[in-house]
């Protein structure tokens, strides 16, 4: 991913915290077909060693998975707010730009087995039930329910290798346009504008501290 040093996002832990409020990544890997693509709810969790990795899993029937090795990484795409910027905002003549974050995790694959594989079912069930009046959980599974639908998905654990994290948020914008731009989007009503202004706000203090 092109970076320009301005919008280098390299603070662990704003990259992680992006991660996990942007589980739905796309998980892109070179098969024998071609360059392939799968959009799955990743979680970032710590292994045994204390590393920090990524679990997921797919439908056993998608054949992304048969190429995965562990000498060759995939990459794992987490994509955030992003809204257009108008150049009318400015008090100076430029052009339209679009305001984003993402982050591209690069590392090697590893298949779990089956036991771990319900585990990275279980929690990610627990993580998006919590809110729900009446939570599911796994446990309500019959044994042969969840043994016939363990041989229809495949588990998945990525070990990080390199991550590559912009942000692209009006950092080339003196105090007063970047103030500018952030009232504009406080007058929008979509959800990425209202992201895009948050992460603004958060950022602006670093910048012109």
């Amino acid at each position: 991913m092109y970076i320009p040093k301005i919008n280098l996002l390299d603070d662990k832990d704003d990259i992680f915290r992006f991660m996990q409020e942007n589980p739905f990544a796309i998980v892109v890997s070179e098969t024998t077909g071609g360059i392939v693509a799968t959009h799955l709810p990743v979680e970032i969790e710590t292994d045994d060693e204390g590393n920090t990795v990524i679990r997921s899993h797919m439908a056993k029937a998608n054949q992304q998975w048969k190429n995965f090795s562990g000498d060759k990484d995939i990459l794992v795409i987490f994509n955030g707010p992003h809204t257009y910027i108008s150049s009318s905002w400015y008090d100076h003549v430029n052009v339209p730009t679009w305001n984003y974050i993402a982050v591209h995790v690069y590392g090697r694959p590893k298949i779990l087995n089956d036991t771990e594989a319900l585990g990275v079912l279980d929690r990610l069930t627990k993580r998006y039930e919590q809110f729900s009046k009446q939570p599911f959980d796994m446990v309500q599974l019959s044994d042969k329910f969840i043994e016939n639908h363990l041989k229809a998905l495949v588990a998945f654990e990525v070990s990080i290798t390199r991550i590559d994290a912009k942000h692209k948020l009006s950092q080339n914008r003196d105090e007063k346009n970047y103030e500018r731009i952030i009232g504009e989007l406080d007058k929008r009503t979509d959800e990425q504008s209202a992201a895009v202004k948050k992460e603004m706000e958060q950022l602006k203090n670093k910048l012109f501290e």
